[in-house]
């Protein structure tokens, strides 16, 4: 229970956090393009989209749309009419997740609240003043982060090392997976398997480790687009590097006895069909076919056995 909250308190501080910056974002711009605040936020929490007329006027009055990717109708006001206390054309995705802030209308202030927020509501928002003079249009960049829980298996025991595997599931944005030792050094790994399911990122990593001092070994998950960072780590008892070894002897003689198995095979098959004759010692002859001669014979070796 008390780890929880620490991780709720974690991730409201993070929120504020990004909210600061997103401000400060804001205020210095690009060279090129309009200004696009970026807000982060996680999964399930509330986001306020910040905007704000550039003279703070009141607004009570005065009509502003918000839109995400352009065409969905996230949320509209028009002199005290909005879409949570009249006729409305809010797409199904935001209805009943949206308010505004009543009292700070006067002081210019548009934000909106989204509650409860999901990985699907990521995306590019405006908030569009089209009857101001001149109009004002404000850009947001909403990243609303799902951030994965790595999961590490023993995947297989083979002569060159333990197969770790480390998945990740349902991530958004989508993660980056390093293994590195005890050390902090990168390990070198399979290529990564991506997939991607209803916006979300299940990923794969695998690598052959060998043993160490400790033994310890870490999976590192890094969403660099909302400055998210997470690992786990799996200890190796030293028995499961013994098996490695072991492992090596029983493939080394696995394969001897298949190959010796192999010529034995040969030799009766050859036999059998009359293409060697055994001589013994004593003269005789034993062969897999009738006694009597026929035509033209195979071609024949003569293997001696004592």
């Amino acid at each position: 229970m008390f780890g929880l909250r620490t991780k709720k308190i974690q991730q409201r501080l993070f929120f504020w956090f990004c909210f600061i910056l997103s401000e400060f974002r804001k205020t210095n711009g690009r060279e090129n393009g309009p200004d696009v605040v970026k807000v982060f936020v996680f999964e399930g929490e509330d986001v306020i989209l910040p905007c704000s007329v550039n003279n703070k006027e009141n607004i009570e009055s005065k009509l502003f749309d918000w839109r995400k990717d352009e065409q969905k109708h996230v949320f509209r006001y028009d002199a005290g009419l909005h879409d949570n206390n009249g006729p409305t054309g809010q797409d199904e995705q935001f209805k009943g997740r949206v308010s505004l802030f009543k009292e700070q209308l006067k002081f210019g202030n548009a934000s909106i609240i989204i509650r409860n927020t999901e990985v699907t509501d990521s995306g590019d928002y405006i908030c569009d003043f089209p009857r101001l003079q001149p109009t004002q249009k404000f850009y947001i960049k909403l990243i609303v982060g799902a951030p994965p829980e790595p999961f590490i298996t023993v995947l297989n025991i083979t002569e060159q090392g333990v197969v770790l595997q480390c998945v990740v599931q349902c991530a958004f944005p989508e993660p980056t997976l390093q293994w590195r030792n005890s050390d902090g050094h990168i390990l070198p790994a399979e290529k990564t398997q991506v997939s991607k399911r209803g916006g979300r990122y299940d990923v794969i990593l695998q690598t052959t480790v060998t043993k160490t001092p400790t033994n310890c070994f870490t999976c590192e998950v890094r969403q660099e687009e909302i400055g998210h960072i997470v690992d786990r780590n799996i200890t190796l008892p030293e028995k499961l590097f013994e098996s490695c070894h072991s492992a090596g002897l029983f493939l080394g003689g696995l394969l001897a006895g298949v190959l010796i198995l192999a010529v034995v095979e040969t030799v009766v098959l050859l036999v059998g069909r009359n293409y060697i004759t055994i001589v013994w010692k004593n003269g005789s002859q034993q062969q897999g076919t009738d006694s009597s001669n026929t035509a033209a014979e195979p071609l024949r070796s003569g293997l001696e056995m004592t």
